[in-house]
């Protein structure tokens, strides 16, 4: 790997008195309490709890800076600008930073998803570029993030294994989609799970994407019918803790 920044991300941020209020309305996570240092990966979903957009929280004073996919930034700008109606929160992409990530770079923060995604921070862009190295160690571990592995109105956001990735808040407010999201929390009613399988386990009617370069399939499958021997090890605790409710 060669250098540590993240070309295919972006950010966002969001300023102004009303910022965080805003936000909180809206996303899965708690934004009121977010803290510098202390990333949060959170969603924003359809009312029916689908997912559209995900993407990581960052704290930055009183404003609150989005590290999103770059591919999505000017459309998830636009989505976030049609929800601010009279708020007085800006919405801008800030051009001076990039996101960074590192396997060991002890001095940073962890990835908020699951701690053996390894470091995350926002500084200047640098020389280099670790995007193919982080998806490839991310996807194996089971983790899947954007709109081409997590669907856009398509996945709900707990069968993107977002409770277990620490993407939701259950004890915070109101926000677009909780009713649904709630409701199958409570009542352990997560039927399918996205998951990651050889790519010559395919089955094309459950794919959401197929990754040749690294023999994956993302796919979208009934829990009765995932092999435990192909899930990451957090993510097959959770489904038999599950089973045994």
């Amino acid at each position: 790997m060669t250098g540590t920044t993240l070309s295919d991300r972006a950010i966002i941020r969001i300023s102004g008195e009303e910022a965080k209020p805003f936000l909180q309305g809206l996303l899965t996570r708690d934004v009121l309490t977010l803290r510098p240092d202390e990333p949060r990966w959170t969603g924003l979903l359809t009312p029916q709890g689908k997912a559209l957009f995900d993407f990581i929280l960052w704290a930055d004073g009183d404003d609150v800076l989005i590290d999103c996919e770059a591919a999505q930034a000017d459309t998830l700008a636009k989505r976030l600008t049609l929800y601010r109606l009279r708020r007085k929160a800006a919405i801008a992409r800030e051009e001076g930073l990039a996101v960074h990530w590192s396997p060991d770079a002890a001095n940073r923060p962890l990835d908020p998803r699951l701690p053996a995604l390894g470091h995350r921070w926002l500084a200047p862009a640098e020389p280099g570029d670790a995007s193919t190295a982080f998806r490839a160690h991310r996807l194996s571990l089971g983790v899947f993030e954007g709109a081409g592995e997590l669907g856009q109105d398509q996945t709900l956001w707990l069968e993107t294994n977002a409770g277990e990735l620490h993407g939701v808040d259950f004890d915070k407010g109101c926000y677009v989609g909780q009713e649904n999201t709630a409701r199958m929390h409570y009542r352990s009613k997560i039927n399918r799970r996205l998951i990651a399988v050889p790519l010559e386990r395919a089955d094309e009617k459950r794919q959401r994407a197929a990754l040749p370069d690294l023999g994956l399939s993302i796919e979208l499958r009934r829990v009765e019918d995932i092999d435990p021997a192909i899930l990451p090890s957090w993510l097959a605790s959770a489904i038999a803790e599950q089973a045994a409710e």
